[in-house]
């Protein structure tokens, strides 16, 4: 109680929190770990009945004993939707894995997505905006804070954040783990002009209002401030230094009789489908039966069943592990053991300016990284920043064959490895104490 006391307290609302797992509660799940060694208690305002499309009871661990979690319910028609969407034709993994903007979607599809659209406001969170607004007031009334900091997507977080700052005059920082506007999936939501305006006019209206704007991307940063006067401070995601330990796996510098493996972790999405990449493989195995023997392809997430039927029709079926969603340590675990960590970006033009989350880990686990996306975009920067591989386009074949054929002649070697780069700048504690100097700023 005591160190609490001297602290100060920053209010966290943010809809994904354990034992929600995936990339979206890992961020602040992190900042909240190191902000008492920093001087801030993390106060967390979080649903206690959210969607749960993944469960990881380990991350529950990872929330400090000087934090306080406070859950309130949430009403939301999410659940709905996603029935209309299996009475639609869409398979129980397409709708969790990629529901907005599938490549094909019947009448029925596209009607879903009108109503999600334009009904709800900013997203399907949005009937928790008022009454989060009404019980925060007056929890803060006998449980003061010293700043607010709303998390998003979903964007309903920042519709707090606004609505909590404009009613008690406190600081508000607002934390963007992707665009609002500009996001991928925004001009697949079938959206009416006028639904279209609306947030435009509340993303310029919470850019605008906000003490302070927080991006993950260099490129969402330059597109943020050319909106808005208020600062927008770059802080990516990282990699938590305790979660890897010391020294390098060996194993997985390879040998000519060790399994070759092709590693993906977290969300695989139909329009992540490296469809060129499973076609190089397949060429390979048909032309190198040492290759063949040893090659494994192992997905570790939740996986659209597109994927798997792709790399099924390459000829890769028995060459093919799904092993589904694990818990985040051993996610980490199958990448420090992993030959090549591939990381296929979206087939969208806005992906450009997006840096998964997953990229930092993967960088930190010491092992070759193939990305898949623009060359000009934000990954490319840091992959090439940090020499822990190569961003190639999407339809490079001629590029992937030489880079595969590179990493499996090291992989016989037992020679295959990454670049030894300073990456210090992403780790979690050091992304923390830059956060809290952003809070030092402007806090009360």
């Amino acid at each position: 109680m005591y160190l609490c006391k001297i602290m100060k307290r920053v209010l966290i609302i943010s809809y994904y929190w354990p034992p929600t797992g995936g990339s979206g509660v890992q961020r602040w799940v992190k900042f909240a770990r190191y902000l008492p060694s920093e001087g801030w208690q993390p106060v967390i305002y979080t649903p206690e009945n959210p969607e749960q499309l993944a469960v990881d009871t380990s991350l529950e661990a990872e929330v400090p004993a000087e934090a306080e979690v406070i859950k309130t319910h949430i009403t939301e028609p999410y659940e709905l939707y996603r029935k209309f969407l299996h009475k639609s034709g869409h398979s129980k993994e397409a709708v969790e894995v990629n529901p907005v903007n599938a490549q094909k979607k019947s009448v029925f599809q596209k009607a879903a997505m009108w109503v999600r659209g334009n009904l709800f406001r900013p997203d399907p969170r949005c009937l928790w905006i008022r009454p989060s607004v009404r019980f925060l007031k007056k929890y803060l009334e006998e449980h003061p804070v010293d700043l607010i900091i709303s998390t998003g997507p979903p964007q309903s977080m920042h519709m707090i954040g606004l609505r909590l700052a404009e009613e008690t005059g406190l600081p508000w920082i607002a934390d963007f783990r992707d665009p609002w506007t500009k996001i991928f999936y925004f001009k697949h939501l079938q959206m009416t002009r006028a639904t279209e305006r609306w947030h435009e006019k509340m993303e310029r209206r919470v850019l605008d209002k906000a003490d302070a704007i927080v991006a993950v991307s260099p490129l969402v940063q330059k597109e943020f401030q050319a909106m808005t006067h208020t600062p927008v401070e770059l802080i990516t995601n990282g990699f938590d230094e305790c979660d890897f330990p010391a020294g390098v796996c060996e194993e997985a510098f390879g040998g000519p009789s060790q399994e070759f493996t092709v590693t993906h972790t977290g969300l695989f999405a139909a329009d992540g489908n490296p469809s060129v990449l499973w076609e190089v493989l397949s060429e390979k195995c048909r032309k190198d039966e040492q290759f063949r023997k040893l090659l494994k392809i192992k997905l570790i997430g939740k996986t659209d069943e597109q994927i798997i039927r792709s790399v099924h029709d390459a000829g890769l079926k028995d060459n093919l592990v799904d092993m589904g969603y694990l818990p985040h340590s051993a996610a980490i675990d199958e990448q420090r053991r992993a030959s090549l960590l591939i990381l296929p970006l979206r087939k969208e033009p806005e992906y450009k300016a997006v840096l998964p989350g997953k990229l930092f880990e993967y960088i930190a686990s010491g092992r070759p990284v193939l990305g898949i996306g623009q060359k000009d975009g934000a990954m490319s920067m840091i992959m090439d920043d940090t020499g822990t591989g190569v961003v190639l386009e999407w339809e490079d074949k001629a590029s992937m064959e030489l880079f595969i054929d590179g990493c499996w002649e090291r992989h016989i070697k037992g020679e295959l490895k990454a670049s030894g780069a300073d990456i210090s700048r992403f780790t979690r504690r050091n992304l923390t104490r830059r956060m809290v100097e952003l809070f030092e700023r402007h806090s009360i």
